[in-house]
């Protein structure tokens, strides 16, 4: 197996955890929320991006895995097995590896806070810190 695709295959796991605690097993046919954190909408792009590209037998045993990794979340080798799944795909369709590495974000993130009550945030939309903080309207 190519490098490449365990690489890939390692760093979209966040995404696709995200994915299926948002979504369930309704992640292959669900619509992006604007309610859903943008790591699951992520997740859910990649699912279906997968989704779309396999036979019918590829389809049910990926959402056969899906449905695993939703109903036990914290078994690891639920979570094994679609990753397994993904693997397959990208080793059959090497197209599909270059579209769901597009959908990752560009190269790694680093955030760092230093001192007394110090936040650090990649995104963010509200940070109100400090002594005695209040929120102005």
């Amino acid at each position: 197996m190519s490098a490449e695709i365990v690489q890939y295959v390692a760093q979209a796991g966040p995404y696709l955890t995200a994915a299926l605690g948002a979504y369930g097993a309704g992640v292959l046919t669900r619509t992006e929320s604007a309610a859903v954190e943008a790591t699951a909408n992520v997740g859910r792009r990649m699912l279906q991006a997968v989704w779309r590209r396999r036979d019918q037998e590829g389809r049910a045993e990926l959402e056969a895995a899906v449905q695993d990794a939703v109903d036990e979340p914290e078994d690891e080798d639920a979570a094994a097995a679609l990753r397994q799944q993904i693997k397959r795909a990208l080793r059959e369709d090497g197209e599909l590896l270059r579209e769901l590495a597009g959908l990752l974000p560009a190269g790694p993130v680093t955030v760092t806070a230093s001192g007394e009550r110090a936040i650090a945030a990649q995104t963010i939309t509200n940070a109100i810190t400090g002594d005695n903080a209040t929120v102005q309207p």
